[in-house]
């Protein structure tokens, strides 16, 4: 263990260096093993191999438990071997039981950095710029990189929607394979570009606004106004317009304010606290 890089020991003295502020730089697999535990002697190889095949990709971070018990109670761990997978800091997946390689793989592959990463990177930051041709260059060169990698075709979707071909993106992300449908970003491309959608043909947020001075019950408005103020970032605004109408006219637009907020909280991502805070007075109007 000791001659390789990428298979180490860790210890309550090296966990928060080797685990924690390791992980910002790729993913560490944390193995807790024991030596009277037989599946863990039978993991242990195929970690060992897997450490040496993916060269720096990911590091084996190997913890027995006998000796560090305080540690992995403080884990949770309670069955051996339970191997944990810690990205950014956090654990984010995880195993127990000595799987074959196969499955061992299959569990790391979606975690791993894949050639094409700093390409992809590339393509988010010539969007941010508005730079569409610099980016769809990117993704040409990501692509002879890195065919199979699935964010490919995600991105596709943005560079679509940010040269201002909305359908074309929506007609490729409704190709999305099944088992990334539910995906986070899936799921925030989905409410930019239905966002997208609804604001086009949409009047200037200011006769809305001039609209509601004159009517506060126009629905349509308030609701034009919330789309206008999400697709401008300002989700907050946007949620609490939505929130009212909800109050006031739920059948407008058959549900249209609840489904838009379900909508927002999708593009937002579930760790957003507008997200908790709205979904619970969403649901108290609701319930």
């Amino acid at each position: 263990m000791a001659d390789s890089p990428y298979l180490v020991a860790v210890t309550a003295q090296n966990f928060h260096q080797v685990v924690i502020e390791g992980s910002y730089e790729r993913p560490v697999l944390v193995d807790f093993w024991a030596y009277w535990c037989a599946p863990c002697r039978a993991l242990m190889p195929i970690l060992a191999k897997l450490a040496e095949e993916y060269r720096g990709r990911l590091l084996v971070a190997k913890l027995n438990t006998e000796e560090e018990q305080a540690l992995a109670a403080q884990m949770g761990i309670r069955s051996l071997p339970t191997v944990l997978l810690f990205k950014e800091g956090r654990p984010v997946d995880q195993f127990m039981g000595a799987l074959p390689e196969p499955q061992v793989r299959a569990f790391l592959e979606p975690h791993l950095p894949r050639p094409a990463d700093d390409l992809l990177e590339r393509i988010g930051d010539r969007l941010l710029m508005g730079d569409v041709a610099g980016a769809q260059a990117a993704l040409d060169l990501a692509r002879a990189k890195d065919p199979d990698n699935p964010r490919l075709m995600l991105m596709e979707v943005q560079i679509k929607a940010a040269a201002g071909d909305t359908q074309g993106a929506e007609a490729l992300l409704d190709q999305v394979p099944l088992d990334l449908a539910k995906d986070p970003e899936v799921l925030a491309l989905r409410g930019q570009l239905r966002l997208a959608n609804l604001a086009a043909g949409a009047p200037a947020e200011g006769e809305l606004t001039a609209r509601l001075a004159a009517d506060p019950r126009d629905s349509e408005a308030a609701f034009l106004l919330a789309i206008r103020q999400a697709t401008q970032g300002d989700f907050a605004a946007a949620l609490a317009g939505l929130l009212a109408l909800l109050k006031r006219d739920r059948a407008y637009g058959e549900d249209a304010a609840r489904k838009t907020m379900i909508l927002i909280f999708d593009l937002l991502g579930g760790q957003d606290p507008l997200v908790s805070s709205y979904r619970g007075k969403m649901l108290s109007v609701l319930y």
